[in-house]
């Protein structure tokens, strides 16, 4: 991957949400604009590593996009306690996104492969249709704000 040119790094809370980052990435036109990152082990260690490992080369190299992918657990908190530790010059370049509950919880309601999950995501990423895909599954239409943001600076990396 040239960090120069546009980027993407996902960043997986545990082994659940990198199996969505998987099929995600299968239906991206590019695989050198992203990257999956290694499992975390809980959403406090994803916001440790994105503080301690990638705050500083997200300011070196400025074409570099993260998505924090966490299990919300039903903590209606937990997306302002994810975005209260970007640095305001990181805003509009990290993005926080996962299941309302748990990923295991949407693949049983859907009744299929987390990967599968991730790749219908990303056929509604790149067809922009996020109100009648899975997008707008119970346990994922709380993420419709950070989708909107993501939208304006990601797709135009992932989908050209």
């Amino acid at each position: 991957m040239n960090r120069y040119r546009p980027h993407v790094y996902l960043l997986p809370e545990d082994r659940a949400n990198s199996e969505i980052a998987t099929g995600f990435r299968l239906n991206v036109s590019s695989d050198e604009s992203i990257e999956t990152l290694e499992e975390a082990g809980g959403w406090l260690s994803v916001l440790e590593i994105f503080r301690r490992d990638h705050i500083k080369g997200m300011k070196r190299f400025p074409a570099r996009m993260l998505v924090l992918l966490l299990d919300f657990d039903q903590d209606e908190g937990r997306l302002a306690k994810a975005l209260a530790e970007i640095p305001d010059d990181l805003k509009n370049r990290v993005f926080v996104l996962g299941v309302w509950s748990e990923p295991e919880d949407l693949r049983r309601d859907l009744h299929i492969s987390l990967e599968a999950i991730g790749q219908e995501l990303a056929e509604a990423c790149l067809a922009d249709e996020f109100v009648t895909s899975r997008w707008n599954h119970p346990l994922l239409n709380h993420n419709a704000d950070e989708l909107n943001r993501l939208r304006q600076h990601v797709r135009p990396i992932l989908f050209p």
